[in-house]
């Protein structure tokens, strides 16, 4: 039986970790840094060396694409993203663009020809850690993202989405050719760390996943009057950091009263003028709200729109922005029973799960079917310099998902 080779996934993911801006304080992998395009350059390189033919997209995701027999047949993509948060891990996303290049590498050395093309994908943009847009590359390959909405969206220095693309030789103003049509996918596969506790306390090889929470996340800002700390009056003061105080510490109740694993993040704040002794005139925060629950959901995001509302108070202006609203999904059933199928012929142990956390798998579930796999998380740590997962476990779950693809490619030996 054909096996994932353990030492070329660690020297994969050893290599991408390498790529960061702050060595030695965990991964930041911005999209469109530097290291962003190092990154990039050795995805493909990779690709390329698996007999993969290699393509960017109008925003930047990188495909490897195996034509294979019938090469107007709709695509199995496996894959992942390969950006990062700040000062996060080695593991989340890489290790599912590394299952890609390895599954690949497989095919390759195996002689394998699939019937159905396969195709590899390193996403851009999971985490919004850039432009505060979550799933953003999959969206837009899902259509739901415009050229006028990347002009919109701006990083911390005030640069748009779509600037930052142009800089690197991209093309956000063809956003619409990214998309893929529900005939061009026949399946996507994606492999990501649990980033959570629930494996390694079972002693379980692999997750996988029937159901991934809905999320929205809001961009909310809190517009007051600046004014001098030691000469404005207390009753004459339109604080916008008070008036934020206000609506952040009601937030986390809403999902607590909501139930259902129903959680709730305040997660980014910036004050300005942020000045010691200037009275703040604005406030920008998020709230990520997640639940397994479409009631639940939107009873949270709009408790907390109205709590927003009316804790503003006289001389406070908010507005409320919602970038990122995804319902619960559920995923396919019958690709959820092969990836058990194979799991139990392996000898690996397999737990059905749902996913807390939102992954591009969810998006793609709008335009075909979709299979996820997790494994375990050393202390279920991730988004932090400490995120660990054994390579013998991302081993197990490459491998999972290989035979999977084998399978519902058709893959044969060729001579």
């Amino acid at each position: 039986m054909i096996h994932a080779n353990t030492g070329r996934i660690q020297q994969h993911i050893e290599q991408i970790a390498t790529f960061t801006a702050t060595p030695g304080q965990g991964t930041t992998r911005m999209s469109y840094s530097a290291q962003g395009k190092q990154a990039r350059e050795y995805i493909k390189a990779q690709m390329l060396a698996a007999g993969l033919t290699v393509r960017e997209d109008a925003i930047g995701n990188i495909f490897g694409k195996l034509v294979g027999k019938e090469p107007t047949l709709p695509s199995v993509m496996i894959g992942s993203h390969f950006d990062s948060v700040p000062h996060g891990g080695a593991f989340d996303g890489p290790a599912g663009v590394v299952m890609g290049l390895e599954i690949a590498t497989l095919f390759h050395e195996h002689r394998l020809t699939p019937r159905y093309p396969l195709e590899v994908v390193a996403l851009v943009e999971e985490e919004g850690a850039s432009f505060g847009r979550g799933l953003l590359a999959s969206c837009a390959i899902a259509g739901k993202i415009t050229a006028n909405e990347l002009d919109t969206l701006y990083d911390s220095e005030g640069i748009s989405a779509a600037a930052r693309m142009t800089e690197s030789g991209f093309h956000p103003e063809g956003v619409n050719s990214v998309i893929r049509s529900p005939q061009s996918i026949k399946a996507f596969i994606e492999l990501h760390i649990e980033q959570g506790p629930v494996l390694e306390q079972s002693n379980t090889d692999v997750g996988l996943v029937d159901t991934i929470v809905g999320i929205s996340q809001l961009i909310v800002t809190i517009t007051g009057k600046a004014g001098h700390a030691g000469t404005t009056p207390m009753d004459s003061r339109q604080d916008a950091l008070v008036a934020t105080s206000r609506m952040v510490s009601q937030i986390g109740d809403f999902a607590r009263q909501a139930g259902g694993a129903t959680v709730a993040t305040v997660g980014k704040l910036q004050v300005f003028p942020n000045g010691a002794n200037v009275i703040p005139n604005k406030v920008v925060f998020t709230v990520d709200i997640r639940s397994k629950s479409a009631d639940r959901l939107n009873q949270v995001i709009e408790q907390t729109k109205s709590c927003i509302q009316q804790n503003a108070g006289d001389g406070i202006i908010y507005h409320i922005e919602q970038p990122l609203y995804v319902q619960p999904t559920p995923l396919d059933p019958s690709l959820h029973q092969s990836l058990k199928r194979h799991s139990d012929r392996l000898g690996l142990s397999s737990k059905t799960m749902v996913s807390g956390a939102g992954h591009d798998a969810m998006i793609f579930a709008g335009i075909c079917d979709v299979g996820l796999v997790f494994v375990p998380s050393r202390n279920g740590l991730s988004h932090h310099p400490d995120e660990w997962t054994d390579y013998q476990q991302i081993q197990k779950g490459v491998d999972v998902i290989f035979h999977t693809v084998k399978e519902i490619t058709e893959a044969t030996q060729y001579d």
